[in-house]
């Protein structure tokens, strides 16, 4: 049966001061909506994106346990038994092991689609037909692993890239993977584009639960052995004492590192979409209609003279205003207001850290 795994567990901590330690940047409700309704969440979207894909009562979301009560709040449809609580984050291994071992008690025969809570994706029906063909896949040769490189449009440094082969014979447009490579620089993502044999590694994937349990008992044992004890107590009263003892002790690590890189069938299948990872103010800025002189805004804001501003405030009462100002982020909530040029979003994560240093975790 096929299933679907939100990966909802990010910290966001580049969309500071929106996003903070309390409310990461995948429960806020800051995406606009072009229809005019409510503005939406990364994660409502995410699973807005998986309506007739798969059947509702076989979607998952895993994020940190302290995110439960907001993540359900989100989603009021998704039942507390459809969500996976890690005590702490431990990297997506085993993020993704941790649902490959509760589905596989579930379902033996579990196939399962893992997804992130970052993106915008479109057109919808695109990436549904392109799901489904990984499925597909899947079902077809159930020892492969499946991700999805999304066609780039610029040689940008900011992703990994994977590279692909041959097609498989009988599955038209999946193609082994030859190799992944680390985020590059400019000149060597250049030469990706133009082999045009390159895509971006979107961080989703296509895989049987037993599968990638398999894969983790090969290359990283130590991890496969604490997730099989966590869901040998799934379900029962010794549950929540399990997977507090045993989670914390994984080793942390991500599934690329872990697994893709070393397993023996991978393929993948190229994603022609738009595809935004919303993962810093830059990117969210893109989420947002221009005026005629670059500035985007998000709240009430007022720009006299001033050209490529961000302005966003969370406060619908409070009016940001520029005067002659060229290409700022200006961002206000009402424990923090951050104000820095656009080409040094990169160093908020490092101001975050000496916010923590300084200030103490009450600003975090």
């Amino acid at each position: 049966m096929r299933y679907a795994v939100i990966m909802a567990g990010g910290a966001g901590t580049r969309l500071w001061p929106m996003s903070r330690t309390g409310k990461p940047k995948q429960l806020l409700r800051f995406i606009p909506d072009e229809a005019g309704g409510q503005a939406r969440s990364l994660l409502q979207i995410a699973a807005q994106r998986l309506r007739g894909l798969v059947a509702p009562e076989n979607i998952y979301v895993c994020t940190g346990a302290a995110y439960a009560h907001q993540v359900l709040a989100d989603l009021p449809l998704l039942p507390a038994a459809q969500l996976l609580g890690e005590p702490m984050g431990r990297d997506t291994a085993n993020a993704v092991g941790f649902s490959a071992a509760i589905l596989h008690k579930r379902d033996p025969d579990a196939l399962f689609a893992v997804l992130t809570a970052d993106h915008i994706i479109e057109p919808l029906d695109t990436f549904q037909a392109l799901m489904n063909k990984g499925f597909d896949a899947v079902e077809k040769h159930p020892e492969t692993l499946v991700t999805f490189g999304i066609t780039p449009t610029a040689p940008a440094t900011g992703f990994g890239y994977v590279q692909r082969g041959a097609e498989i014979e009988d599955c038209p447009g999946v193609f082994r993977v030859r190799s992944f490579k680390e985020k590059p620089d400019e000149e060597t993502a250049r030469q990706y584009l133009a082999t045009g044999t390159y895509a971006w590694n979107s961080g989703m994937f296509v895989w049987k639960a037993a599968t990638i349990l398999e894969q983790l008992r090969l290359h990283l044992p130590a991890a496969h052995d604490g997730l099989m004890k966590i869901a040998a107590a799934w379900g029962t009263p010794r549950q929540e004492e399990v997977l507090h003892a045993l989670y914390p002790t994984l080793p942390k690590v991500s599934i690329d590192v872990a697994v893709m890189e070393k397993a023996p069938s991978v393929a993948t299948i190229a994603m022609p979409v738009k595809w935004l990872d919303v993962g810093s103010w830059p990117a969210f800025a893109q989420t947002l209609h221009a005026d005629p002189f670059g500035n985007r805004t998000n709240g009430p804001a007022v720009h006299m003279g001033s050209t490529n501003v961000l302005s966003v405030t969370e406060d619908p009462s409070h009016l940001v205003a520029t005067i002659n100002c060229d290409g700022l982020i200006i961002i206000h909530t009402p424990g923090a207001t951050l104000v820095c040029p656009a080409a040094d979003a990169e160093k908020i994560k490092a101001l975050v850290a000496q916010v923590e240093t300084t200030q103490g975790k009450s600003f975090i």
